[in-house]
């Protein structure tokens, strides 16, 4: 099998990638080792920033987001029982974000590349990529019980923090950077409308709360947890109890309860491999970097990364020019490690640490007191939080 660009995984960044390239008149195929149902209804991120939404309504790819998805335009800030809002279009001049799960962007690219794109392969197990720093690179893949070996001009590697695209860059020329976090989320979905109409991050002694939504009738929320927590050690009734006493302010507002239907413990890491491409693989997305899931950037990221590919394949196909292809790793390094930065600050000001002092949590107060008060410090958190520039 033949093609310009092999896509190693069918996640939010390979179909969209798949759906840039289609686009611009280049052929791709796309492996994904799980069936189509398992990448559908894979639970993962739900809000999209500004430039992502921009990005996939210019692929074609945003009819159902613009009409389903939730436009937000702020999140609330609790702490000390008391309630902020920042305002994103007010800092931002006018950007917001929208919330629409993972599994519906990629529903919504996969019919579009079954229905107009290059083959789309599930149950398509990707084996190793070979011959990455040649001008002919392949990846050898399983599917339908039979090896085969599909040779491209490029290889993205869209799969994932245990698939093989990364494993493929010779160790003495990577780099890793990581930080584990002692705590994770308990997540939940829940049949009941969400209780705020925008996201309510809040800090308190006993731990942070998330309080989201995937729908105006289904709620996403989220609990900070003890590292290693099994999501089954918590009743329903706990778990809403535990809600309700992080969520609580002084103006009488109320955490709506409803019957729980799904529970998951994420763990927090931040994760960076650098370079981010080996002669004619390109790593995008959770193959090259994982971000903990405060500041909402994981998806987002994802997207910055084949946007820059695929300008920068674009630009070698209509100058002959290398340049922007070259650059691709420094390129997408620079966002990805703002997002980290900003992830890793949205965690530490919102989380209580294990065994944190008195001193640790003042400080978080002071944090949240300074974001209250000052526009600069709202505009700074307004930007990371809708996103940094694709460009």
């Amino acid at each position: 099998m033949r093609t310009t660009v092999g896509i190693v995984g069918a996640g939010p960044a390979g179909l969209l990638l798949a759906r840039l390239l289609h686009n611009a008149g280049v052929d791709s195929v796309v492996l994904e080792s799980r069936d189509r149902a398992y990448v559908e209804q894979r639970q993962r991120a739900g809000i999209l920033e500004q430039g992502t939404v921009d990005v996939l309504r210019a692929a074609g790819a945003g009819e159902r987001m613009d009409r389903e998805g939730l436009r937000h335009d702020g999140i609330e800030l609790r702490f000390d029982r008391r309630r902020h809002r920042v305002d994103f279009p007010a800092l931002t001049g006018g950007r917001s974000v929208t919330v629409y799960a993972q599994t519906e962007v990629c529903k919504d690219l996969i019919a579009l590349q079954l229905k107009e794109g290059g083959p789309l392969l599930f149950e398509a197990e990707a084996l190793a990529v070979e011959d990455a720093d040649t001008d002919h690179p392949r990846v050898r893949f399983r599917h339908q019980g039979v090896e085969d070996v599909l040779e491209c001009d490029y290889v993205v590697g869209c799969d994932g923090f245990w698939g093989v695209a990364r494993r493929a860059v010779p160790a003495e020329l990577s780099r890793t950077f990581e930080r584990s976090y002692p705590f994770g989320w308990l997540g939940v979905l829940a049949d009941v409308p969400p209780s705020h109409d925008e996201l309510v991050y809040a800090r308190h002694d006993r731990g942070f709360a998330l309080l989201s939504m995937r729908s105006p009738s289904v709620s996403r929320l989220y609990l900070q947890v003890p590292e290693g927590t099994d999501a089954g050690s918590w009743s329903d009734g706990e778990i809403w109890d535990e809600l309700e006493r992080r969520f609580a302010t002084d103006d009488g507002w109320r955490l709506e309860r409803g019957p729980i239907t799904q529970k998951s413990v994420t763990p927090m890491r931040s994760y960076v491999h650098e370079p981010m491409r080996h002669g004619r693989l390109f790593l995008a997305g959770d193959a090259a970097h994982i971000v903990p899931p405060t500041g909402a950037k994981g998806l987002n990221l994802a997207v910055g990364d084949v946007v820059t590919f695929a300008r920068a394949l674009g630009h070698r196909r209509e100058t002959g020019s290398s340049a922007l292809l070259d650059a691709y790793s420094a390129t997408c390094l620079r966002r990805v490690w703002q997002a980290e930065r900003f992830s890793y600050d949205m965690t530490t000001l919102l989380h209580p640490a294990p065994g944190a002092d008195p001193f640790e949590s003042r400080l978080q107060l002071a944090r949240l007191e300074r974001l209250a008060s000052s526009r600069a410090a709202e505009t700074d958190l307004a930007e990371g939080y809708t996103g940094f520039s694709f460009e």
